[in-house]
């Protein structure tokens, strides 16, 4: 999930804590009761799992959790420092595109010993999450909490305005000589300020009011809700699997997708880098700016809850690539437990706890993301379907096996700050996709 390094797509919000407790571990246990520290960025699962935190605390007298909930950017801010300080939470929700560093400088717990100890099956879990958190090792780092795909949020009023249904956004096609029916549609719900839509004559692209499409940033080096789905479509992948070591930003097809992307903004049916830099998609979807934002499953609580006699959400598939298959980047989220925390085993039951049916299912009533528990993404999927919520676009891909693993390779933060602002001098207009055949040399060079 993730923001993109990603953008979660999620406002950042200011710490919110349940009352009494800390913002980072100091461990220790007082009369008898032992505190564990727990941190997580997103404002959504918070109630959830407060409740899972009360009901482990019924369970397990013994131990008292407290948790704190920060914005994404604060919250990595607090969780890099606090590794410095020695002083950090006793565990946190963590992300792949951190955790390869963390495990790497000694600075996460290692769970395969409690694992064994404690007999547990990871084939709950749905496939491919269990092995996001091991290391080229083997080691395991974390229990899958939940995961993420990628599908289409529309806005209904839009669709219905330009005398189409929901039912023609269910079968797009893509490609990168002409974005097939996926451009087209891009194209037919951009309007401009004079109501001249963006396939036809007099349409002034230096004016628009609705855009078909919304850009979320440039997608740096993973594009998880950008053009993910789109390059998958064409067989490539940022790395030739986990714990690669090189990557592939120089390959053709790459760039003329990147092209195809660009081409949006040139056309005026996608706002420029410029534009939409600083403004929640989610926003500007709700009121009517953009037509269509690809983004991830684990927003569709806040969109669908936005919905208003003004705003009709809608989830469609990611269109159908060259080779004939719909696409989706496939992430999951897990828990760490730092290793300066001063209750290693009690950190661990908590880490069991939050990797349980017992929480999961908590989590899957909340209707706010997919459990990684295979039972419990059934409980969640019926949970969102009575809220009136089709998550099929979703789960589908899950289903089908048409996903791709979130890139994870050592010296993630440097291939991020290599590749942010290549993509983003790329989609601001100011360099071309030549750039990327250098710049994939300067990542490759990070693992010599």
């Amino acid at each position: 999930m993730k923001k993109s390094i990603l953008s979660v797509g999620l406002v950042a919000v200011g710490a919110l804590a349940l009352a009494g407790c800390s913002s980072a571990s100091d461990g220790g246990s007082e009369g008898g009761v032992t505190t564990i520290s727990y941190g997580l960025w997103d404002s959504n699962q918070l109630p959830a799992y407060q409740q899972c935190a009360a009901d482990f605390e019924a369970a397990n007298p013994e131990y008292k959790i407290d948790i704190e909930q920060i914005g994404w950017d604060d919250y990595w801010t607090k969780i890099t420092t606090g590794f410095v300080s020695g002083e950090n939470y006793d565990v946190f929700t963590s992300h792949v595109a951190y955790y390869p560093e963390f495990q790497k400088n000694d600075q996460v717990l290692p769970l395969d010993d409690y694992i064994a100890a404690d007999g547990l099956d990871l084939s709950i879990y749905q496939d491919g999450l269990v092995e996001l958190w091991q290391n080229p090792d083997g080691v395991q780092y974390g229990l899958p909490k939940d995961f993420d795909t990628i599908s289409l949020f529309y806005n209904e009023q839009m669709v219905e305005a330009a005398g189409l249904t929901p039912a023609d956004l269910q079968d797009l096609t893509w490609n990168p000589d002409d974005g097939g029916t996926y451009e087209e549609l891009i194209a037919h719900l951009t309007v401009d300020a004079n109501g001249v839509r963006g396939d036809e004559a007099g349409f002034d692209k230096d004016n628009v009011e609705t855009y078909g499409l919304w850009m979320e940033g440039a997608g740096g080096a993973d594009g998880q809700t950008q053009w993910s789905f789109l390059t998958a479509s064409l067989g490539w992948q940022q790395t030739d699997g986990p714990w690669a070591e090189s990557y592939n930003f120089d390959d053709p097809r790459f760039a003329e997708t990147i092209d195809w992307w660009y081409s949006l903004v040139e056309k005026g049916y996608m706002p420029t880098f410029a534009a939409q830099s600083g403004i929640s998609w989610a926003d500007q979807l709700i009121a009517g700016k953009a037509a269509i934002v690809p983004n991830g499953s684990w927003m569709t609580g806040y969109v669908f809850g936005s919905a208003s006699d003004s705003f009709t959400p809608g989830v469609a598939p990611t269109p159908v690539g060259p080779d004939g298959q719909s696409w989706s980047m496939l992430n999951g989220l897990a828990d760490n437990i730092a290793a300066s925390t001063d209750n290693p085993d009690a950190a661990w039951e908590w880490v069991k706890y939050l990797g349980s049916a017992e929480c999961q299912d908590v989590v899957a009533d909340a209707a706010v993301v997919f459990p990684a528990i295979k039972t419990s993404t059934e409980k969640a999927v019926s949970a969102f379907e009575a809220n009136g919520v089709d998550v099929t676009a979703f789960t589908d891909h899950v289903e089908a096996g048409t996903t791709v693993l979130f890139p994870i390779t050592d010296h993630k933060s440097d291939v991020n700050g290599i590749m942010g602002p290549t993509m983003e001098g790329i989609m601001s207009g100011a360099t071309g996709t030549e750039v990327l055949v250098d710049a994939n040399a300067s990542v490759d060079a990070l693992f010599q």
